[in-house]
């Protein structure tokens, strides 16, 4: 990219239109593989985001609009027409900003677990800490996400541990991750409700948003549908998969037979 950020990422061959995905904080491309498995037939692009996985460690620049700038090269280059976008949390966030500056690339947009944006300084704050707490070097994988509470989220952390000489360490940088949450802080209502793409909405029972806040959002898009997932958490593309899958290949299918299985 313009300021020596190189973005990593992995293309599933297929058909078009192609599904892109976008993960979220601290995560990576990794937890959507079997998303992308999960649509046989479709050329399916997982994005390693700046700062995260693969891709430059340290960037320059955090900014929002690095993110989409990111998103929108990467669409250009691999796409031959309009895609369908997905993304989570901030992946979600990230999503939104790209249809509202490029609408010319969206062809459907898929939000899972995201919003307008927003959030306090102390919430963000705890955000930081929480990442600066980690004891790296991991000893194993196993004892990483037994550190890290267990679970699906703590697992999919764990397995994507990178292997140094000393042990396992997270592939992003807690600094990174603290600049970057802060640049969600500002609400962005006006981009928001600027996209006209067919867009699905998907939130977790179990999730980070109040029902207020969820239907707030929905109601302030252009086209928009929502289905909610219960017994799902914020990050419900791993802990549950089959409904999360469901949602996104029926909205995406365009009527015709399921890309399931």
């Amino acid at each position: 990219m313009s300021d020596g950020t190189v973005i990593s990422y992995t293309v599933f061959d297929g058909a078009g239109p192609a599904v892109v995905i976008l993960h979220g904080l601290a995560g990576s491309s990794r937890e959507f593989v079997p998303t992308a498995e999960a649509l046989p037939g479709r050329r399916v692009i997982l994005i390693d985001q700046r700062g995260h996985g693969r891709s430059t460690r340290v960037p320059a620049d955090t900014s929002r609009a690095a993110f989409v700038a990111d998103a929108a090269r990467v669409i250009e280059a691999e796409s031959s027409g309009p895609v369908d976008l997905v993304g989570q949390s901030m992946g979600a966030h990230t999503a939104m900003l790209v249809a509202a500056a490029h609408p010319h690339l969206i062809r459907k947009l898929v939000l899972l677990e995201g919003n307008e944006g927003g959030g306090s300084p102390e919430e963000h704050a705890d955000l930081a800490q929480f990442f600066h707490s980690w004891q790296v070097p991991f000893a194993t994988r196993e004892q990483a996400q037994e550190s890290l509470g267990g679970g699906p989220l703590a697992q999919a952390w764990a397995a994507d541990l990178e292997a140094r000489p000393d042990g396992l360490y997270p592939r992003f940088d807690p600094d990174v991750m603290a600049q970057t949450i802060r640049h969600l802080a500002t609400p962005r209502w006006e981009e928001w409700t600027s996209v006209l793409a067919p867009t699905l909405v998907v939130y977790a029972d179990g999730g980070m948003f109040t029902e207020e806040q969820k239907a707030r959002f929905v109601a302030g898009g252009a086209n928009v549908q929502r289905v909610d997932l219960l017994g799902a958490s914020h990050d419900a593309h791993l802990d549950a998969f089959d409904r999360w899958v469901d949602s996104l290949a029926d909205f995406i299918a365009e009527g015709e037979v399921s890309l399931l299985k």
